[in-house]
């Protein structure tokens, strides 16, 4: 079995079709070696990473190890040194007497484990792990052993003389305890998987937190007179003025972290005791597309948007807060939309992540690139389907949906409480109720909800009051969130989506054409079988994906 080619190997185990196997094969070609053929298969995105890595494990016969859930032995890691673990990209996961488990990519390459052997002293037994997982725990131990000493020098740095001159900051801050510590910074915010950083600065302290999950959580404090000298480097190599402090400033930076370069955006803000940081961390186009189908729908709203994407012409808004995934949702629309044969545009501000086949245009006021002015040009430019970033005025609302009426797909996001509410804003915002009713294919409400900790949720049965608030009138077993290391004591480990999906059928759009309320229209979409935000919180909360907690948090007062 072992001799089999691993394309035939996961045709024969029904992973992957003869056609694709073929496909994938013909890129491998054009890429001239440069590509392994699992690169290829996860690109297509005919396979994730971790099912590659499990059917080449098994065609190998080689345990395999997902390493975002193992518990990795500190001491172990420690035994090997971060030079040798990032040049093989492998990384000690356990000690047993005198054997190491290394998890690696590539575990029949013995010149590693002979390298490994060698340095440690010590026998060696190879488990597969996924190279993104390897990196990211390579990311995460040895960081971790570094942030102490960064830290030092930083202290140090900061006893020295703290003069304001801005040409002798701007030479302080190119020193590299100030370099190390707002590398470090992006670096363990990332591998904690933060959203944002908030850099704060107190009388007496500055205070470091990241956006984890949708909360802030303390990453750590730094002396206050390090303030001025870390601003000013991230302010640099973020292509701002580092001798302007009076007003609020934006720029941005790429980071290449754990093998992946980060697209990192900065906002300063001067407040009362220096300027504050925000910087928000996105996904780039290294990462891969999500599909419609990993969006956490359940199979029914699935059905439903997959139905109105099919469209060929009209306004599909997706609303919710920010933060909310919206983004998300319209990529993975337009992963599925873009097609050869079809003209994609979208206008974003910021454009968030670069698609190969789809252009992208950036929103820049300062030079009067406007989302109106940049939809009228685009208008000229024959598109099929456009994607705008945000509807924010009544201009831009206006001129999606006449280029609705006019035969394109229009894709646009909104910040609305519900899906029902979203119709009436449009109305509010001055787009006449006939051509809302004429042009609106669906809206769809999200928000994320934090999934439970499988490894510490705790099993109670549902009170009265939380019967009354998942509408049964039964007692079910719901979970709490405890918190444990695996979750870093939060109770949660990662979010899903739920979804409210309003279909603008003859029913629901004669409504709208009225100019009927809010209540009108969800009486009507409900009797059209749209499942509102709280029933799918509901369903999460009995099958024990999240808590009462969070149906509470994110469907109060919906």
């Amino acid at each position: 079995m072992r001799n089999i080619r691993i394309g035939d190997y996961l045709v024969e185990k029904e992973l992957i079709t003869q056609e694709q196997l073929e496909n994938a094969l013909a890129v491998q070609r054009e890429s001239k070696g440069t590509k392994k053929f699992g690169e290829v298969i996860v690109e297509l995105g005919y396979l994730s990473e971790v099912k590659f890595a499990q059917a080449l494990a098994g065609k190998l016969h080689v345990p395999y190890v997902d390493l975002a859930n193992f518990d990795i032995d500190g001491e172990a890691v420690r035994k090997v040194p971060e030079n040798l673990a990032k040049k093989y990209t492998i990384i000690a996961i356990n000690i047993k007497g005198k054997r190491l488990t290394v998890a690696t990519d590539d575990p029949y390459n013995f010149n590693i484990l002979e390298d490994v052997k060698v340095m440690t002293g010590m026998d060696t037994d190879p488990v597969f792990a996924t190279r993104s997982s390897i990196n990211k725990a390579i990311g995460k131990f040895y960081s971790m052993q570094n942030v102490d000493s960064v830290l030092e020098g930083v202290q140090a740095f900061s006893d020295m003389n703290n003069a304001e001159d801005d040409e002798e900051s701007k030479d302080r801050v190119e020193s590299a305890p100030i370099v190390k510590l707002a590398t470090t910074i992006v670096e363990n915010s990332y591998r904690a998987d933060a959203t944002d950083i908030h850099i704060e600065p107190f009388k007496t302290y500055t205070r470091i937190r990241i956006r984890v999950n949708g909360d802030l959580v303390e990453l750590m404090n730094v002396a206050n007179v390090v303030h001025n000298a870390l601003t000013t480097r991230l302010k640099l190599i973020s292509g701002m003025n580092i001798a302007e402090k009076r007003v609020p400033q934006d720029g941005r930076f790429t980071q290449v972290v754990d093998g992946t370069t980060l697209d990192v955006r900065v906002s300063s803000l001067p407040t009362v005791n220096g300027e504050k940081i925000v910087i928000r961390i996105l996904s780039t186009g290294q990462i891969a597309l999500r599909k419609i189908t990993d969006l956490g729908m359940t199979e029914y709203n699935y059905q439903l948007f997959e139905s109105m994407i099919k469209c060929p012409h009209g306004v599909i808004l997706v609303t919710g807060p920010t933060g909310s995934g919206k983004t998300t949702t319209l990529y993975a629309a337009l992963g599925e939309l873009a097609k050869p044969n079809v003209n994609v545009i979208t206008v974003e501000d910021p454009v968030e992540k670069n698609i190969d086949g789809i252009n992208q245009v950036q929103v820049n006021s300062k030079a009067g690139m406007t989302f109106a002015a940049a939809l009228r040009s685009i208008l000229r430019q024959d598109p099929d389907i456009v994607m705008i970033g945000e509807m924010r005025d009544s201009e831009t609302a206006d001129i999606g949906i006449r280029a609705a009426i006019t035969g394109h797909l229009v894709l646009s996001t909104l910040h609305t409480n519900d899906a029902a509410s979203t119709i009436v804003r449009l109305v509010d915002m001055g787009v006449a109720p006939y051509m809302v009713a004429t042009s609106l294919i669906g809206v769809i409400a999200q928000r994320l909800v934090k999934v439970l900790c499988p490894a510490c949720k705790k099993m109670r049965m549902s009170t009265d009051e939380e019967n009354k608030l998942m509408k049964i009138d039964h007692s079910v077993p719901i979970y709490d969130a405890c918190g444990c290391p695996a979750c870093n004591n939060t109770g949660y480990k990662g979010r899903t989506a739920i979804h409210e999906i309003i279909h603008c059928t003859s029913n629901v759009s004669s409504i709208i054409a009225q100019g009927g309320t809010k209540e009108q229209i969800e009486e009507a979409a409900k009797a059209n079988g749209t499942r509102l935000l709280r029933d799918n919180v509901s369903e999460l909360v009995q099958n024990g994906s999240t808590s009462i907690d969070e149906l509470v948090r994110v469907t109060y007062a919906i």
